[in-house]
Formats: C-alpha cells, structure tokens, sequence
C-alpha cells in the first residue's frame, strides 16, 4: 500500500467520508476515481434544493450542524467555507401528550408543564432507583432495560417508549443498548435530579448537548458540494449517477469495480478500494452473507405562508399516534433556507422499505402528516399547495439485539480481502456524526498513503460507550 506507484483508487460514496478519503489521497498523489450514486454528492449530509413558487427552499437530510473538537477539521471547514459559514444556536422542545416540554428538561419548566403522575412517579421511581435491578452484562442488554435502570419506569414510558417503538419500528426491548449509551446524555435520573435542582454558584453542571454549532448559509451539504467542486477542480474524477453493481475477486482482492451509468454497465480495475457503501450492500456486491439493516426516513418539506413558525431548531414529537419523529423548520438554521417572508416546515417520518409508508403516495403521506400538524397547532390553512419529499434508505443503522455479533461476521467476512478499506456511517454499520465519518475517510487515505493495516481502528473509530452529544430527552 505505501508504495506510490500503486496509483489507482476508487473510493465508492461521495458522502463526508469518500470526499475527505479523495481529498486526502489527491493530496498525496493517488490517482482517484469517486463514484456516487445521486446526481451529487453529499451522501446524508446533501442538501436538497426545490424551486418553488415563490423562490428556492432547501432542507437536510435530517438535522445536521458541524460540531468538533478536532482543530484540523474545524480549520479545513472554516477555510473551505470562509464567510459562508453561520454561526447558529440550538433550541429544541419535546411534544408530548398535547404539552410542550424544554430540551433538556428544567426544573421551572417541568413543575409548570408536566402533570401531577409524572412528576410524582418520577420521584418514587428516584427513590427505588438504588433497589432497582440492573442489568447484568451491558452489551447483550435492551434499551428498555438500560432506560428503566437509569432514569426509572416513569420516564422510560412517558418519554422514551413510544418514541424510540415509531423510530425503529420495533419494540425498544428488542433494541440493543448500545443505542442509549452513546445518545442518552445524564447517566441516571440521579444525573436528572441533580441537574433538575437549582445549582449552587459554581457548582458542577451535568453535561448537556452543544447548543452552539456552525451551519452553512445555504445549508449542511453546501460543505460537500464545495468540497466535491474543488476535488473535480483538482482533477479528482467523479463520476456522478454511477451504481456500483458488483466487486469481483482475484487473489483475495479487489480485481474489478463494476458500475451502472447511463444505463450502461462499465467496470475498470484498481489497486485499492475504499468503500463508504453500506456494509449490507459492500457484501452482497462480493456475494457475501450480512444480516443487518438500516431504518429508513421520508422527508416532507412544505412551504408555509407566513415568516416564521416557532423560535425552535427542531421539536421531537413523542406520541406514538404522530406519524414523524421530528419536525424540523430549516430557516431556523439559515435563513437562505426558504424565500423571504416565507418558511417551511419538515417532517421526518420512519419507515422500512417496502412497507406502507414507505410505499404511500405522497399526496397520501402529506394529507396524514398535515392532519398531525393540526393537532401540533400549526395553522395548515398557511400551508401552499407544493410538497417537496426526498428519501433516505440507509438513514439509521438498526441496533437490534445482537447485531453486534452479526457485524463482528461481516467485518471477518471482509478481512481477508487486503486492498478493501471500510469506512463511513454506513460502511462501518455505526450512528455516528459528520465530523467522526470525516475522520475515519482520512484514516483510510492514511492507510493507503502509509501501508499500515488500520481497517479495526476505522471500524471501531470513537465507539467508545460515553455520550458523543446529547440526544436525551433531559
């Protein structure tokens, strides 16, 4: 690998990993060839761009923001979008049973907002907490389990149950704990209490999620897309609309990458291969067996007749009988994101392929989710009559019980091929932010550029059982 007459790589998926693998390996000489899918790039992180009525509106992929503690990449983002990046500030709230509660929870807030059997259950819940059984082995636990060991029953049914069953799509005692110890912020309900009482001047804060972030002024993928013209700028090739269809094998290695373009199949050899592609996909394309899934979401963006709808980034809508998980304003973010004097508002709605939301027409899906706008308060008679969708099918890594030993399967399964490198969200099968997928594409250019076998290092990147940025409801 280090030897710099190897010169050909392909790297398969222009999301944040496959760009920053390009980048780097350009950078050292490497000849690269890019292959996406879409007709741009961005991966999950792209922006979509609608011409409306009234003027252009745009939404994410879901509700990205740039955060790091890595000072390079916090460099490299600043100098690629100099005056283009905004600084933005985060305020969320929970929807739950016709109330709106803060996120996180407060102590004004919640003695105001919540109903007298929630406040008085959690309490009981605090005091048999000492007594309550955990579980025995973290890695073969439930989320259920893990929830109601840390925050108690109460909480676990009012603000996680119903919730975490509509976003997966199965029951939260199916689904592995490893979901929570990497998104749910305060430890345990004692965590909760303590950040709930007013704190004493100085006194230690339980940590919360990052409610400063940078965003770019004509929304997240506007990095990618940047960064994806100054690679084709530098002679990079790209080659867009491309579907990978196949890996074939010669000497436990990667011989040809063959392509679907145009409606024509090409292949071509390379030395190494870099493939961002989720790990399900990576093995059926070389005839491998993977049991492991993904959930999948369905954006519905509508514009709204009026300027703004709330002051909120997002708000989380718990009850399970609400189609979306979230609602999402975009101008929020930016205000380049809707035409001026106008908004929009976007829903997230979970599903599987195949089934009946994922198969419902989207007049059908946007009669259903704007009747759940109604019960949200939204006035829908200021909603326009265009409906702009976009679909993710690869959107979350579904960490059902035991799907860690069925990923330990496939990653075996893959190692024996030397010149194919993993990496990214879905190569590696993980739930992990922008900035982590952006590392681990430039640990794989490194493994390239220096020869050095890294392939465990990138598949266990930052998977350490500690809160990478809150996602709990407290």
């Amino acid at each position: 690998m280090g030897d710099n007459s190897i010169q050909k790589v392909a790297v398969l998926g222009a999301g944040p990993a496959g760009l920053m693998a390009a980048w780097r390996l350009h950078l050292a000489g490497f000849a690269v060839t890019l292959f996406e899918q879409e007709s741009g790039v961005g991966g999950m992180c792209a922006t979509q761009t609608f011409k409306g009525r009234d003027g252009e509106y745009r939404f994410d992929y879901g509700g990205h923001r740039f955060i790091t503690k890595n000072p390079e990449l916090l460099a490299f983002i600043d100098e690629l979008m100099g005056e283009d990046l905004l600084h933005a500030d985060r305020k969320s709230v929970i929807r739950f049973g016709g109330r709106t509660y803060d996120y996180p929870l407060n102590l004004s807030n919640l003695l105001k907002t919540a109903p007298l059997p929630l406040m008085a259950g959690a309490v009981k819940d605090l005091l048999l907490l000492p007594f309550a059984k955990k579980p025995a082995d973290f890695a073969s636990a439930s989320f259920a389990d893990w929830i109601m060991s840390h925050f108690g029953r109460t909480l676990y049914r009012q603000f996680f149950e119903g919730y975490t069953a509509k976003l997966w799509g199965i029951n939260p005692d199916r689904l592995s704990a490893d979901w929570a110890g990497q998104r749910i912020s305060l430890i345990d309900l004692k965590d909760v209490a303590r950040r709930l009482l007013p704190r004493r001047k100085g006194s230690h804060s339980v940590r919360t999620y990052a409610r400063k972030y940078r965003y770019p002024k004509y929304g997240f993928g506007q990095i990618f897309t940047t960064l994806g013209e100054r690679l084709v700028a530098a002679g990079v090739e790209l080659k867009t609309g491309a579907t990978i269809t196949r890996l074939t094998q010669a000497a436990d290695r990667i011989d040809r990458v063959h392509w679907q373009q145009d409606g024509v199949e090409r292949s071509e050899s390379f030395d190494q291969v870099i493939s961002t592609l989720p790990l399900p996909l990576t093995c059926q394309h070389l005839g491998l067996p993977c049991d492991l899934h993904y959930r999948a979401l369905r954006f519905i963006n509508m514009p709204l007749n009026q300027e703004n709808l709330s002051d909120n980034t997002w708000q989380y809508l718990s009850d399970p009988h609400i189609l979306a998980t979230r609602l999402q304003e975009p101008r929020r973010r930016s205000p380049f994101m809707a035409p001026v004097g106008k908004t929009s508002v976007m829903l997230e709605v979970p599903c599987t392929p195949g089934d009946e939301t994922w198969q419902a027409p989207l007049a059908d899906l946007r009669g259903r989710v704007s009747q759940d706008l109604e019960s949200l308060g939204v006035d829908t008679r200021k909603l326009g009559d265009e409906t702009f969708e976009a679909r993710s099918e690869y959107a979350y890594p579904l960490m059902d019980l035991g799907y860690q030993g069925r990923r330990d399967a496939a990653i075996q399964a893959l190692m024996p091929i030397g010149n194919l490198i993993m990496s990214g969200r879905q190569g590696t099968f993980r739930y992990i932010f922008t900035d982590t997928a952006m590392e681990m594409g430039l640990m794989a250019a490194d493994m390239v550029i220096d020869g050095v076998d890294r392939r465990h290092a990138i598949f266990n990147h930052r998977n350490e059982n500690t809160v990478i940025e809150t996602q709990s409801v407290a």
